[in-house]
C-alpha cells in the first residue's frame, strides 16, 4: 500500500482521537444496576432449517430446557448459506411454535360430512400409507404397450418442499422413485 499524505492524515488523526476518548474513562456501576439475565442463557439450541423458501438458511432455536416451549430462533452464523443472516420471515420462525391458533391435532373430516373428527397421529399415517398403496396399485404399470418392463405408476405426482435439504430430497425422491412415480418436481424449480 503506498501511504500517501492524506491517508498519513487520516491514520494519524483517528489514532489521536482514539487515544483521547480512551483516556476518559466510563463508571460501568451504574450500567451494572440495568443488567438482566437473558432469557435463552439456560436454553436447549437446536440447529435447523428455515420452512419459508428454498434457500434454505440455517436457524437456532432456543427452547427452554423446564416447559420444553421455544423461546427464541437467530440465524446460525456457522451455517455455511446464511452465515446467520435471517429474512424478516426467518427471524420471526419461532412464532410458529408459540402460535395459539396452530394445529396441535390430526383433524379428520370424512368424506360427505360437516364436521371435523379429532385422530391420533398412528390413525392419520396408517391411512394415508393405505391410500397410497390403494392409489399406486390402482394407477401402476408394470410393461407398456411394446411389452417392455416400465414398473411405473401414473396416479401420483409430487412436489418436493423447500424447507428440505439436499440429502433429504435425495432419500425422498428415492422413496418416491422405489414407488414408481414418474412425476416427481421440487419447488425450487417451479
Amino acid at each position: 500500500m503506498k501511504l500517501t499524505r492524506r491517508n498519513f492524515l487520516k491514520i494519524s488523526g483517528a489514532a489521536t482521537a482514539g487515544l483521547a476518548l480512551s483516556g476518559l474513562g466510563f463508571d460501568l456501576s451504574a450500567v451494572e444496576a440495568y443488567t438482566w439475565e437473558l432469557r435463552t442463557k439456560d436454553a436447549k439450541e437446536t440447529p435447523s432449517i428455515c420452512c419459508y423458501c428454498a434457500v434454505g438458511c440455517g436457524i437456532i432455536f432456543h427452547t427452554d430446557t423446564k416447559t420444553g416451549q421455544v423461546i427464541y430462533s437467530e440465524g446460525d452464523a456457522d451455517h455455511p448459506i446464511n452465515g446467520g443472516a435471517l429474512c424478516a420471515k426467518g427471524a420471526s420462525a419461532y412464532q410458529i411454535a408459540q402460535n395459539p391458533k396452530r394445529m396441535t391435532k390430526v383433524l379428520y373430516r370424512a368424506p360427505n360430512s360437516d364436521k371435523w373428527e379429532t385422530k391420533t397421529w398412528d390413525w392419520a399415517l396408517k391411512e394415508i400409507a393405505k391410500r397410497v398403496k390403494k392409489s399406486r396399485d390402482a394407477s401402476f404399470t408394470a410393461k407398456n404397450d411394446k411389452g417392455q418392463v416400465v414398473n411405473r405408476c401414473n396416479g401420483i405426482a409430487s412436489v418436493g418442499s423447500a424447507a428440505m435439504d439436499n440429502e433429504e430430497c435425495w432419500a425422498y425422491q428415492a422413496m418416491l422413485r422405489a414407488l414408481g412415480l414418474v412425476y416427481i418436481e421440487h419447488q425450487a424449480r417451479i
